[in-house]
């Protein structure tokens, strides 16, 4: 009978540990593989690669819309880019002109 008390006696001590080893292999286990986990900061690399050249092209479009302000500026209106502009939208061309399409516009 002292041999089945010390076998449950024995089962209920390594209950407690083995829980806690359990759930500190799911933390790890989340740590490592989960969706915020060490294996998906690669993805995260590369989305931060692909977000930086978004930025860098829209801080582009930026400077050139803030370029074309300070042209159209009423104080001191570019006189060659307003003209430009209005032709452009007005599509007024001259027999002896040639035309030169910008494919970024």
């Amino acid at each position: 009978m002292s041999l089945i008390r010390s076998k449950n006696s024995l089962f209920r001590a390594a209950i407690g540990p083995a829980l806690m080893v359990v759930v500190l292999g799911v933390f790890v286990g989340n740590a490592l593989l989960g969706a915020n986990g060490l294996l998906a900061l690669d993805g995260y690399r590369q989305k931060m690669a692909v977000r930086k050249a978004e930025l860098a092209a829209l801080e582009h479009q930026r400077d050139q819309l803030a370029n074309s302000i300070a042209l159209l500026n009423p104080k001191a209106t570019d006189p060659d880019y307003a003209e430009e502009l209005v032709r452009k939208e007005t599509r007024q061309i001259r027999p002896d002109e040639v035309i030169i399409l910008d494919s970024q516009k």
